[in-house]
């Protein structure tokens, strides 16, 4: 496909195509994760620590197997091409995701969410193969708007899936009102399947294995080496920083308004209000990106995501928390991507695949260590600490892309 300011149909049809799978992957990720422990209760008659610990571990392991499988499947997408990979994980998901439904006990949950998590990556190769089809003068506006695709989805998921949940819960009793969404995602994601592998074209010639160069030379030959494994610190701290708030928001409302009977009302408006400030800002943010270049909107994202964490920590309102955290989103969407626009500048296209693959597994790899950072340091401490430290990290990480980008010019 010609890389040039007239893009064609074929390049449109593909990035809402793409653009609606990321969607539906987001939505279908959220639309089943916030109900799993009471699906898991359901399933047996556990203790307490038990659903807890299987609840953990059926979050985790998604990120687990993503982070150990990625740059395999990066290497593959190189000589294959980004759309086969993205008909690979939209396929198996929709498998995984129906036979999760049909779970029997906990245990099967676990491993079904370790299967999907080894063929997950929809999302990432989405964004990987529009990034090699869009011309340089367009790769910020793309980029953030591939993000708002998979934000728009979590947004939706968690509303869609509960209200599944209490009127199939309602219409055929038991376990039955968590497994519909599991079946309806699971169909949603088939025809993200079809859609991708019948309206997707990609302009890649496959590359055969003796062809490829090797990891530690491609690393090598890379213009700005520094630049690009600043760009994998980025992605693993800014989604640590994102996840770790997500376990203890509910309960750090709770501690603001301990006498309020509207806690999961107000605690769900304050989970909700960075992705809408993402989808809000996204769009004028990517301009802005293709206008003055990636790097300079990250470091301002950066330093003031560091900056609005502070009185995060310090407020006693939870619609101050909320405000400043519709705020965050909107500096969120000058983050992740500017990160991944400055990949897409900086990366020659023959390892496109390997180089977002290995952003992937820092991105799971922060999801990871956010829970645990989140959930440690609040049990041991108290709610506020978290927010300081966040912030501290994304202080840290400003430091670590000036000091490591001063010599690009992208």
């Amino acid at each position: 496909m010609a890389k040039t300011n007239q893009l064609s149909a074929a390049w449109y049809k593909a990035f809402y195509v793409l653009w609606l799978g990321c969607f539906i992957t987001g939505m279908g990720y959220s639309m089943t994760m916030p109900f799993i422990s009471l699906f898991i209760a359901d399933l047996g008659n556990y203790s307490k620590l038990q659903i807890n610990l299987y609840s953990g571990l059926a979050f985790a392991m998604t990120f687990v197997a993503q982070a150990i499988v990625s740059p395999y499947w990066g290497n593959l997408a190189d000589r294959k091409g980004r759309k086969l990979m993205c008909m690979r994980a939209s396929g198996v998901m929709a498998l995984t995701i129906t036979l999760t439904g049909l779970a029997p006990n906990a245990l099967y949950i676990v491993i079904m969410r370790f299967i999907q998590g080894a063929f997950s990556g929809y999302i990432n190769n989405a964004t990987a193969l529009m990034a090699s089809e869009t011309p340089h003068q367009k790769s910020g506006w793309v980029m953030s708007q591939m993000m708002t695709a998979g934000t728009a989805g979590n947004l939706v998921g968690p509303l869609l899936g509960g209200a599944l949940s209490s009127f199939f819960g309602n219409l055929l009793g038991g376990a039955w009102g968590y497994r519909i969404p599991f079946f309806i995602t699971g169909a949603l994601m088939f025809i993200v399947f079809l859609s991708t592998t019948f309206l997707v074209y990609e302009d890649f010639k496959p590359i055969s294995r003796e062809k490829m160069k090797p990891m530690k030379d491609i690393m090598a030959g890379l213009p700005s080496l520094k630049l690009i494994v600043a760009m994998f610190i980025t992605t693993m701290i800014v989604q640590a920083s994102t996840l770790s708030i997500d376990p203890i928001v509910s309960l750090y409302v709770k501690s603001l308004m301990p006498h309020s009977n509207n806690i999961a009302f107000v605690a769900g408006i304050v989970a909700a209000t960075p992705g809408l400030g993402t989808l809000l800002a996204a769009s004028k943010i990517g301009h802005k990106m293709d206008e003055v270049g990636p790097l300079k909107v990250l470091k301002i994202g950066l330093i003031t995501g560091f900056i609005l964490f502070i009185p995060m920590a310090l407020t006693n309102s939870p619609w101050t928390l909320a405000s400043l955290r519709f705020l965050l989103g909107m500096a969120s969407a000058g983050m992740m991507p500017a990160a991944q626009a400055v990949l897409t500048l900086n990366t020659p296209a023959e390892s496109f695949g390997r180089i977002f693959s290995y952003n992937q597994s820092f991105q799971a790899s922060g999801a990871m260590l956010g829970s645990m950072l989140g959930s440690t340091i609040s049990g041991i401490f108290d709610y506020a600490t978290i927010f300081w430290i966040t912030g501290l990290t994304l202080l840290i990480n400003f430091v670590i892309v000036v000091a490591l980008g001063k010599n690009s010019q992208k």
